[in-house]
C-alpha cells in the first residue's frame, strides 16, 4: 500500500469516514515519511496540520523508527494534542510544569522504547538537566514536531527564547531524521527565518489563509459600560440562534474576571479562563465550552493556540491584540465546521499602552544588557534580588535578559543564582532596532483596523499582512459589507453595567517585603510599619471611573484645573464617598494625609478637602517631599523605586504627633508600584502608630 493510501486510512481512523487528505497533507507526509526531510508547513488554523505529524508518527513507528518528539508552547494544546495522539493507538504522554511527579516514570518508559509520542513545553529545552536526559533520545529520534513554530522567529509576534534551544536540538539529530515545522501565523519573513533555523533543504507547504466561515467587523463603543451592555445582548443573541458557544478574549486577567462577572450575574453561564485559574479548572473550562455547556469563555490569549472546537460560533475581543497576526491566530479558533462565524472587535482605551507594555518590553536594551553582565561574576553566583540592586530594571525584564543571555551562552544559570560565562557578547544593536520598529509597525497597522482606516476587506487585509498569496476579498465582512452584528444595546443593561463596574472595590494591595541593598531599611515589613489594604476609586476604564479621573489628570498635568472641571472633580468626590462607605475598615478613620504631588498639588488638595468636608475629617499636611528626587516613572525595579521613596518623603514628627488618635486616610493622586505608599507609611506609623489607610484616585497599569 502507498504511503498516500496508508495516510487516509490513518486519517478515517483519526478524523472520522468522511474525511479526505488534502493535497499538501499527502505531500508533507510523503517528504517525511518517504524521504525523511524537513518540512515547513504554513497552514490557516484548523487546516489539519496535527493531522500530519499524527499520521507520520504511525507510519513511522511502522517502519520501525524511534519516538516523536513534540515541542509544543501551551498546555491545552498539549492535552488536545495527547487525545489526538491516543486516538490513533499512540502511546502518548507529556512533560510540563504540571506534572513534575511524573517525569522520571515517563522517561523511563520512553528509554524501554514504550512510548510512540513525547510532547514537551519549550521552557523543558532551557534545563540543562532535561537537555541531558533527552541527548539519548535525539539519537533515535523518528520525527521531531516543532509545533507554533513562528515562536522560533526573533520577527514572530510571539518569539519565545526558549525557543532557541531548538537549534541546538537540531545540530544534534542524525541525518535522516525527519523534522516537521508548522505554524498558521508566519509572513513569508517569519518563514525565510524558521526555514534558516531548520536547516539547508527544507521544504515549505504555504497555503492561502483566509477562512469562508468568518465574518468580521469592528465596533466602537463610547465606554466599558456599553462595551459589557453590548457583550450580554450579543452572547445572549447567540443562545437561541445557534445554540453554540464562544469565545470573548480580553487583553488582561482582571479583565476576564470582571467581564465573566457581569455576564454570569445577567444569567448568562460564562466562565473565567486564563494563568491565573489551576490547571484542573481550566481543563473543566475547555470541556465545558467544547460540550457547550457554557454560553461563552471569557478568556486571555491563555486559550489560544492549539484548542480545536469545530463549532465555536464566534470570538469577540475585547481590546485589540497588539499585533494583526496574534489577531488573525485567534480569529481562526472560530467557524472551522460551521457555515458563519462571528468574529467582532470592540477597541478599548487601554488598548495602545498595553501592546507598548507587553511588546516593546519584551526587547532588551543595550544599557540594561551591559549594566546586568557587569553585575555579573565569573564565580560568585548573583541572585535575582542581589541583580535588582544593581540593574534599574524590573524582575520580569531581568529574567527576560537572563534568558536571552543564557540562550546565547554569555550567562549560566548554577546553584544560587547566575553567573557570567566570559563568552563574548555583543548586543546587536541593528537587529533589536529593527525588531522595534516591526513591533511599532504592527501596532500602526491595528490602529488602522480599530479606527476604522482599512480601505476594503478585513479579512484580506489580515491574510495580506501574512504574505497570503490569494489576495481575494471574503465579500461578507464590515470592511466589504459594512456588515456588524444586530446588536440593540439597553440603556438599562448600560447603567446596570455602570452599576456594577463602579460598585467593585479596586484594591490597593501594601508592599510587606523590603527589597534587598536599601541602607535604612530591610527585611520584612513590619505589620505595625505597613499599610493597609487601600482603595482606588478607578482602574482603567474598566473600572467605570476611568474617564473621568483620567480626563481630571489630564487637565491636572496641563495646568488646565480650574472651575471648568468642577462638575468633573464633584463626580469623582462623589465616587470616593461610595468608596469610602462600602471599605469594611476596622474603625473609621479620623484624619487625612494628603501626599504632596509635584504635578498633581491643586486637584490633591481640592479633593482632600472636599472628603474632609464630608466626613468631617481634619486634612493634616504631616507628609513632605524632603529632596528632589527623580520621578518615580524613571525607576524600572523594586529596589530603586524603594530607595527614590525613602529618599524623596519626609514625615514632619512634631505635626505627626499630634495626629488625632484613630488610622489615617492618605490620600495619594495615584500609584503603581505601591514603593511611594510603604514608604511614607513606614514613614508616618514610626510617629503615629494608628492604622494607614491608603486611598488613590486611580491605579496605573
Amino acid at each position: 500500500m502507498s504511503t498516500s493510501a496508508e495516510a487516509q486510512t490513518l486519517l478515517s481512523r483519526l478524523a472520522g469516514p468522511d474525511a479526505v487528505l488534502r493535497d499538501d497533507q499527502a505531500t508533507a507526509i510523503a517528504t517525511l515519511v518517504d524521504e525523511r526531510r524537513r518540512v515547513l508547513l504554513v497552514q490557516r488554523t484548523g487546516w489539519g496540520k496535527s493531522a500530519v505529524y499524527w499520521i507520520t508518527t504511525a507510519l513511522r513507528r511502522r517502519q520501525g523508527a524511534g519516538p516523536t518528539l513534540v515541542v509544543s508552547p501551551l498546555l491545552a494544546l498539549m492535552r488536545d494534542q495527547v487525545a489526538a495522539a491516543r486516538s490513533l493507538g499512540l502511546r502518548a504522554e507529556t512533560v510540563n510544569s504540571t506534572n513534575p511527579d511524573d517525569w522520571a516514570g515517563i522517561l523511563e518508559r520512553l528509554d524501554a522504547d514504550e512510548l510512540d509520542v513525547l510532547l514537551i513545553s519549550p521552557e523543558r529545552l532551557n534545563a540543562a538537566s532535561f537537555r541531558a536526559a533527552l541527548a539519548p533520545l535525539a539519537a533515535r529520534l523518528g520525527l521531531l514536531v516543532v509545533d507554533e513554530a513562528h515562536c522560533i522567529s526573533d520577527w514572530g509576534h510571539d518569539f519565545r527564547p526558549d525557543y532557541r534551544r531548538i537549534k541546538d536540538l537540531l545540530s544534534t539529530l542524525p541525518a535522516g531524521t525527519p523534522v516537521l515545522a508548522c505554524t498558521a501565523t508566519a509572513n513569508e519573513r517569519v518563514t525565510e527565518d524558521v526555514a534558516v533555523q531548520l536547516g539547508t533543504d527544507v521544504r515549505t507547504y504555504r497555503g492561502e489563509l483566509g477562512r469562508d466561515s468568518l465574518q468580521l467587523a469592528v465596533v466602537d463603543l463610547p465606554d466599558a459600560a456599553t462595551r459589557l451592555a453590548w457583550l450580554d445582548a450579543f452572547v445572549r443573541r447567540h443562545r437561541p440562534a445557534h445554540g453554540r458557544a464562544g469565545v470573548v478574549y480580553t487583553l488582561t486577567v482582571d479583565d476576564t474576571d470582571r467581564v465573566a462577572t457581569f455576564l454570569a450575574q445577567r444569567g448568562l453561564e460564562v466562565a473565567a479562563y486564563s494563568s491565573a485559574i489551576g490547571t484542573e479548572d481550566r481543563q473543566a473550562v475547555e470541556d465545558d465550552l467544547l460540550a457547550n455547556r457554557l454560553d461563552a469563555v471569557v478568556a486571555t490569549s491563555a486559550l489560544g493556540m492549539g484548542y480545536d472546537k469545530p463549532d465555536l460560533a464566534f470570538v469577540v475581543h475585547l481590546g485589540a491584540p497588539s499585533s494583526p497576526v496574534a489577531y488573525y491566530q485567534q480569529v481562526g479558533r472560530a467557524g472551522r465546521a460551521i457555515d458563519t462565524a462571528e468574529v467582532v472587535l470592540l477597541p478599548t482605551a487601554k488598548d495602545e499602552a498595553i501592546w507598548h507594555h507587553f511588546d516593546l518590553a519584551g526587547i532588551p536594551t543595550a544599557t540594561e544588557s551591559d549594566a546586568l553582565l557587569d553585575a555579573l561574576d565569573r564565580e560568585e553566583p548573583r541572585s535575582l534580588p542581589a541583580l535588582e540592586q544593581r540593574v534599574n530594571a524590573r524582575r520580569s525584564r531581568l529574567e527576560l535578559l537572563l534568558k536571552v543571555l543564557d540562550v546565547d551562552g554569555a550567562v549560566e544559570r548554577v546553584q544560587g543564582g547566575w553567573v557570567s560565562t566570559g563568552t563574548g557578547w555583543v548586543y546587536d544593536e541593528q537587529r533589536y532596532r529593527q525588531l522595534a520598529a516591526l513591533r511599532r509597525e504592527e501596532h500602526a497597522a491595528m490602529r488602522r483596523l480599530t479606527r476604522g482606516e482599512v480601505d476594503g476587506c478585513f479579512m484580506r487585509f489580515l491574510t495580506g499582512l501574512l504574505d497570503d498569496p490569494s489576495g481575494d476579498a471574503c465579500g461578507r465582512c464590515g470592511g466589504c459589507t459594512g456588515w456588524a452584528p444586530d446588536v440593540v444595546v439597553d440603556p438599562d443593561v448600560v447603567a446596570a453595567a455602570r452599576d456594577f463596574l463602579r460598585g467593585r472595590d479596586v484594591p490597593v494591595f501594601p508592599r510587606r517585603q523590603w527589597p534587598s541593598g536599601l541602607s535604612e531599611a530591610r527585611g520584612r515589613i513590619a505589620a505595625d510599619r505597613r499599610a493597609e489594604v487601600g482603595r482606588a476609586l478607578a482602574g482603567g476604564d474598566e473600572s467605570g471611573w476611568g474617564g473621568t479621573v483620567q480626563a481630571l489628570l489630564d487637565a491636572s498635568a496641563g495646568g488646565r484645573y480650574d472651575a471648568r472641571y468642577e462638575e468633573l472633580v464633584t463626580e469623582a468626590v462623589d465616587g470616593i464617598v461610595e468608596v469610602l462607605r462600602r471599605w469594611d475598615w476596622p474603625a473609621r478613620p479620623s484624619s487625612i494625609v494628603p501626599v504632596p504631588s509635584r504635578t498633581h498639588d491643586r486637584l490633591l488638595d481640592d479633593v482632600v478637602e472636599r472628603i474632609g468636608s464630608v466626613g468631617r475629617l481634619p486634612v493634616v499636611r504631616a507628609v513632605v517631599r524632603r529632596a528632589e528626587r527623580p520621578s518615580q516613572s524613571t525607576m524600572s525595579n523594586s529596589a530603586h523605586l524603594a530607595g527614590n521613596a525613602l529618599a524623596a518623603y519626609g514625615v514632619l514628627e512634631d505635626v505627626a504627633a499630634g495626629l488625632p488618635p484613630g488610622p489615617v486616610l492618605l490620600v495619594d493622586v495615584s500609584t503603581d508600584s505601591g514603593w511611594t505608599l510603604a514608604a511614607v507609611t513606614w514613614r508616618l506609623r514610626a510617629v503615629h502608630p494608628a492604622p494607614v489607610l491608603p486611598l488613590v484616585l486611580a491605579t496605573r497599569p
